[in-house]
Protein backbone atom coordinates (compact mmCIF):
# COMPACT_ATOMS: atom_id res chain seq x y z
CA UNK A 1 0.00 0.00 0.00
CA UNK A 2 1.26 3.49 -0.86
CA UNK A 3 2.06 5.58 2.22
CA UNK A 4 3.69 8.66 0.69
CA UNK A 5 3.46 9.75 -2.93
CA UNK A 6 4.70 12.80 -4.80
CA UNK A 7 3.68 13.58 -8.37
CA UNK A 8 5.34 15.93 -10.87
CA UNK A 9 6.91 18.18 -8.23
CA UNK A 10 8.57 21.34 -9.56
CA UNK A 11 10.07 24.22 -7.57
CA UNK A 12 12.00 27.35 -8.53
CA UNK A 13 13.50 30.24 -6.61
CA UNK A 14 13.11 33.25 -8.85
CA UNK A 15 14.45 32.31 -12.26
CA UNK A 16 16.43 29.34 -10.91
CA UNK A 17 14.60 26.04 -11.28
CA UNK A 18 15.65 23.66 -8.47
CA UNK A 19 13.42 20.61 -9.08
CA UNK A 20 11.49 19.68 -12.20
CA UNK A 21 8.75 17.06 -12.74
CA UNK A 22 9.89 14.79 -9.91
CA UNK A 23 7.75 11.88 -8.72
CA UNK A 24 8.30 9.16 -6.12
CA UNK A 25 6.42 6.74 -3.90
CA UNK A 26 7.14 5.06 -0.55
CA UNK A 27 5.15 1.93 0.24
CA UNK A 28 4.13 0.83 3.73
CA UNK A 29 7.08 -0.56 5.68
CA UNK A 30 9.66 0.37 3.05
CA UNK A 31 13.00 2.07 3.51
CA UNK A 32 13.69 4.10 0.39
CA UNK A 33 16.86 6.10 -0.28
CA UNK A 34 17.16 9.35 -2.22
CA UNK A 35 20.71 9.44 -3.55
CA UNK A 36 22.40 12.28 -5.39
CA UNK A 37 25.25 14.77 -5.36
CA UNK A 38 25.10 17.97 -3.30
CA UNK A 39 23.02 20.76 -4.79
CA UNK A 40 20.72 18.55 -6.84
CA UNK A 41 17.59 19.51 -4.86
CA UNK A 42 17.16 16.64 -2.40
CA UNK A 43 16.62 18.83 0.66
CA UNK A 44 14.24 21.11 -1.26
CA UNK A 45 12.23 18.03 -2.19
CA UNK A 46 12.16 16.94 1.48
CA UNK A 47 10.95 20.40 2.52
CA UNK A 48 8.10 20.04 0.03
CA UNK A 49 7.22 16.51 1.18
CA UNK A 50 7.10 17.67 4.81
CA UNK A 51 4.91 20.67 3.96
CA UNK A 52 7.53 23.29 4.82
CA UNK A 53 7.56 24.46 1.19
CA UNK A 54 4.76 24.67 -1.36
CA UNK A 55 5.71 23.36 -4.82
CA UNK A 56 5.13 25.47 -7.91
CA UNK A 57 3.62 22.39 -9.51
CA UNK A 58 2.66 18.89 -8.38
CA UNK A 59 1.13 17.36 -5.27
CA UNK A 60 2.03 15.27 -2.21
CA UNK A 61 -0.25 12.50 -0.92
CA UNK A 62 -0.29 10.60 2.37
CA UNK A 63 -2.49 7.50 2.19
CA UNK A 64 -4.13 9.01 -0.92
CA UNK A 65 -4.99 12.24 0.96
CA UNK A 66 -3.62 15.45 -0.52
CA UNK A 67 -1.30 17.09 2.04
CA UNK A 68 0.52 19.46 -0.33
CA UNK A 69 1.84 22.45 1.62
CA UNK A 70 0.48 21.14 4.96
CA UNK A 71 3.01 20.59 7.74
CA UNK A 72 2.45 18.28 10.69
CA UNK A 73 1.69 15.09 8.75
CA UNK A 74 5.22 13.85 8.01
CA UNK A 75 8.09 13.73 10.51
CA UNK A 76 11.41 15.18 9.38
CA UNK A 77 14.82 14.68 10.99
CA UNK A 78 17.86 16.68 9.93
CA UNK A 79 21.49 15.55 9.98
CA UNK A 80 22.12 17.04 13.46
CA UNK A 81 20.09 15.66 16.35
CA UNK A 82 19.09 19.20 17.51
CA UNK A 83 18.36 18.01 21.05
CA UNK A 84 17.84 20.97 23.39
CA UNK A 85 20.80 21.00 25.84
CA UNK A 86 18.81 22.45 28.74
CA UNK A 87 16.09 19.76 28.65
CA UNK A 88 16.37 16.16 29.81
CA UNK A 89 16.33 13.41 27.19
CA UNK A 90 12.75 12.56 28.18
CA UNK A 91 11.56 16.15 27.79
CA UNK A 92 13.35 16.42 24.45
CA UNK A 93 11.64 13.30 23.16
CA UNK A 94 8.21 14.28 24.54
CA UNK A 95 8.35 17.71 22.88
CA UNK A 96 6.31 16.78 19.74
CA UNK A 97 3.49 15.45 21.91
CA UNK A 98 3.43 18.62 24.01
CA UNK A 99 3.39 20.76 20.86
CA UNK A 100 0.37 18.74 19.69
CA UNK A 101 -1.45 19.70 22.87
CA UNK A 102 -0.91 16.79 25.29
CA UNK A 103 -0.21 17.78 28.88
CA UNK A 104 3.35 17.32 30.06
CA UNK A 105 2.68 14.38 32.39
CA UNK A 106 0.89 12.30 29.74
CA UNK A 107 3.42 13.25 27.09
CA UNK A 108 6.31 12.13 29.29
CA UNK A 109 4.57 8.84 30.12
CA UNK A 110 3.85 8.06 26.47
CA UNK A 111 7.36 9.02 25.32
CA UNK A 112 8.98 7.00 28.12
CA UNK A 113 7.07 3.87 27.04
CA UNK A 114 9.14 3.82 23.82
CA UNK A 115 12.57 4.19 25.45
CA UNK A 116 13.11 0.43 25.73
CA UNK A 117 12.12 -0.19 22.08
CA UNK A 118 14.57 2.50 20.94
CA UNK A 119 17.37 1.19 23.16
CA UNK A 120 17.69 4.25 25.39
CA UNK A 121 15.86 3.10 28.53
CA UNK A 122 17.46 4.39 31.72
CA UNK A 123 18.48 7.70 30.11
CA UNK A 124 15.22 9.56 30.65
CA UNK A 125 16.63 11.99 33.22
CA UNK A 126 20.02 12.54 31.63
CA UNK A 127 20.89 15.57 29.50
CA UNK A 128 22.01 15.34 25.85
CA UNK A 129 25.67 16.08 26.65
CA UNK A 130 25.74 12.94 28.82
CA UNK A 131 24.89 10.65 25.89
CA UNK A 132 27.11 9.18 23.18
CA UNK A 133 26.57 10.21 19.56
CA UNK A 134 24.70 7.00 18.78
CA UNK A 135 22.41 7.37 21.80
CA UNK A 136 21.65 10.99 20.89
CA UNK A 137 20.63 9.86 17.40
CA UNK A 138 18.36 7.19 18.87
CA UNK A 139 16.70 9.82 21.05
CA UNK A 140 16.33 12.14 18.05
CA UNK A 141 14.83 9.33 15.97
CA UNK A 142 12.31 8.56 18.73
CA UNK A 143 11.35 12.24 18.89
CA UNK A 144 10.91 12.18 15.10
CA UNK A 145 8.72 9.06 15.34
CA UNK A 146 6.49 10.65 17.98
CA UNK A 147 5.91 13.64 15.71
CA UNK A 148 4.37 11.35 13.07
CA UNK A 149 4.13 7.58 13.37
CA UNK A 150 3.52 6.90 9.68
CA UNK A 151 6.40 8.18 7.55
CA UNK A 152 9.82 9.53 8.54
CA UNK A 153 11.98 11.73 6.34
CA UNK A 154 15.62 11.42 7.42
CA UNK A 155 18.26 13.76 5.99
CA UNK A 156 21.64 11.99 6.35
CA UNK A 157 20.80 10.78 9.88
CA UNK A 158 23.95 8.68 10.36
CA UNK A 159 26.57 10.79 8.56
CA UNK A 160 28.04 12.36 11.72
CA UNK A 161 28.72 8.99 13.38
CA UNK A 162 31.99 7.07 13.29
CA UNK A 163 32.13 3.93 11.14
CA UNK A 164 31.62 1.41 13.96
CA UNK A 165 28.72 3.34 15.50
CA UNK A 166 27.15 3.87 12.08
CA UNK A 167 27.22 0.14 11.35
CA UNK A 168 25.53 -0.61 14.67
CA UNK A 169 22.92 2.09 14.03
CA UNK A 170 22.12 0.60 10.62
CA UNK A 171 21.30 -2.79 12.14
CA UNK A 172 19.38 -1.18 15.00
CA UNK A 173 17.27 1.07 12.78
CA UNK A 174 16.19 -1.79 10.50
CA UNK A 175 15.03 -3.79 13.54
CA UNK A 176 13.16 -0.84 15.05
CA UNK A 177 11.51 0.03 11.71
CA UNK A 178 10.17 -3.49 11.40
CA UNK A 179 8.96 -3.52 15.01
CA UNK A 180 7.06 -0.22 14.88
CA UNK A 181 5.94 -0.56 11.23
CA UNK A 182 7.53 2.72 10.13
CA UNK A 183 8.02 3.75 6.49
CA UNK A 184 11.20 5.75 5.80
CA UNK A 185 12.56 7.96 3.05
CA UNK A 186 16.14 9.04 3.67
CA UNK A 187 18.80 11.14 2.00
CA UNK A 188 22.39 9.97 1.86
CA UNK A 189 25.54 10.67 -0.16
CA UNK A 190 26.95 7.30 0.97
CA UNK A 191 26.39 4.72 -1.79
CA UNK A 192 27.41 1.83 0.49
CA UNK A 193 24.87 2.94 3.11
CA UNK A 194 22.13 3.20 0.48
CA UNK A 195 22.76 -0.33 -0.78
CA UNK A 196 22.98 -1.81 2.72
CA UNK A 197 19.72 -0.30 3.99
CA UNK A 198 17.34 0.31 1.12
CA UNK A 199 14.49 -1.62 -0.42
CA UNK A 200 14.65 0.81 -3.33
CA UNK A 201 16.96 3.65 -4.34
CA UNK A 202 15.91 6.76 -6.24
CA UNK A 203 18.78 8.55 -7.97
CA UNK A 204 18.40 12.30 -8.41
CA UNK A 205 20.59 14.05 -10.98
CA UNK A 206 20.80 17.18 -13.11
CA UNK A 207 20.11 20.89 -12.72
CA UNK A 208 17.22 21.30 -12.25
CA UNK A 209 17.19 18.09 -10.24
CA UNK A 210 14.92 15.23 -11.13
CA UNK A 211 14.71 11.53 -10.35
CA UNK A 212 16.27 9.82 -13.33
CA UNK A 213 16.60 6.23 -12.08
CA UNK A 214 15.05 3.78 -9.65
CA UNK A 215 16.87 0.68 -8.44
CA UNK A 216 15.06 -2.13 -6.62
CA UNK A 217 17.34 -4.19 -4.41
CA UNK A 218 16.30 -7.84 -4.58
CA UNK A 219 18.70 -9.16 -1.92
CA UNK A 220 17.28 -9.94 1.52
CA UNK A 221 17.80 -7.75 4.58
CA UNK A 222 19.52 -7.38 6.93
CA UNK A 223 22.69 -7.17 4.85
CA UNK A 224 25.75 -7.66 7.03
CA UNK A 225 29.27 -6.32 6.53
CA UNK A 226 30.14 -9.42 4.49
CA UNK A 227 27.60 -8.25 1.91
CA UNK A 228 29.98 -5.37 1.09
CA UNK A 229 32.32 -7.95 -0.48
CA UNK A 230 29.66 -9.79 -2.46
CA UNK A 231 29.16 -9.78 -6.22
CA UNK A 232 25.63 -8.38 -5.76
CA UNK A 233 26.92 -5.39 -3.82
CA UNK A 234 29.65 -4.64 -6.36
CA UNK A 235 27.15 -4.86 -9.24
CA UNK A 236 24.73 -2.47 -7.53
CA UNK A 237 27.52 -0.01 -6.75
CA UNK A 238 28.82 -0.13 -10.31
CA UNK A 239 25.31 0.53 -11.64
CA UNK A 240 24.82 3.52 -9.31
CA UNK A 241 28.22 5.05 -10.10
CA UNK A 242 27.52 4.69 -13.80
CA UNK A 243 24.25 6.64 -13.45
CA UNK A 244 25.81 9.36 -11.27
CA UNK A 245 28.71 9.79 -13.69
CA UNK A 246 26.55 10.16 -16.79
Amino acid sequence: MKKLSAYNISKAYGDKEIIKNTSLVVYEGELVCLLGVSGVGKTTLFNILSGLLIPDKGKVLLDDTDITGESGHISYMLQKDLLLPYKTVLDNVALPLIIKGENKRKARKKASSYFETFGIDGNQNKYPHQLSGGMRQRAALLRTYLFSQEVALLDEPFSALDTITKSAMHSWYLKVMEKIKLSTLFITHDIDEAILLSDRIYIMTGKPGRITSEIKLECEKPRGEEFLLSREFIDYKRQILSILNE
